[in-house]
């Protein structure tokens, strides 16, 4: 399996552990003052941890694709479950990367402010969607190494 495998699965469970941690965070903290003291301070840790997290998936998930000969496979005719499977989990992870992007560079702008309306709308849109595109990304990792 090599050592890739075990460095992706450990930034996955910082990726998505701190995912879920940040989620029950911001479900069970309504009190605006106790955010107010708390985000500012956990918020830019757990963001530059992520980013960290998320560039050790990313590159170590390249290393992979290529090592288990499947680059050739996505640019090749080939329509076999894991090709597909593959797809569909790159196409999360895109979308999840965006997600995170905007969510980003709005918390980053915003600490320590008011955040408009739309602003906390979108912040916490994205963290949900970034939540939940986390349990199908680890589903099709599953489904892949299952069939590698």
């Amino acid at each position: 399996m090599g050592i890739f495998i075990h460095i992706h699965l450990i930034a996955a469970i910082a990726w998505i552990g701190g995912s879920i941690f940040m989620f029950v965070l911001g479900v069970t903290l309504l009190d605006k003052e106790k955010q107010k003291m708390v985000y500012p301070h956990i918020g830019p840790i757990f963001g530059y941890f992520e980013i960290v997290s998320l560039l050790v998936l990313l590159s170590t998930g390249v290393v992979m694709i290529v090592n288990d000969g499947l680059y050739e496979l996505l640019f090749s005719s080939d329509n076999s479950l894991i090709v597909e499977t593959l797809c569909k989990k790159l196409i999360i992870v895109g979308i999840m990367i965006l997600a995170t992007i905007v969510h980003f560079i709005i918390a980053f702008k915003t600490n320590t402010k008011e955040r408009t309306k739309l602003q906390n709308f979108i912040s916490r849109g994205s963290s949900l969607i970034i939540f939940f595109l986390n349990l199908f990304v680890l589903h099709y990792a599953i489904m892949i190494r299952s069939m590698l």
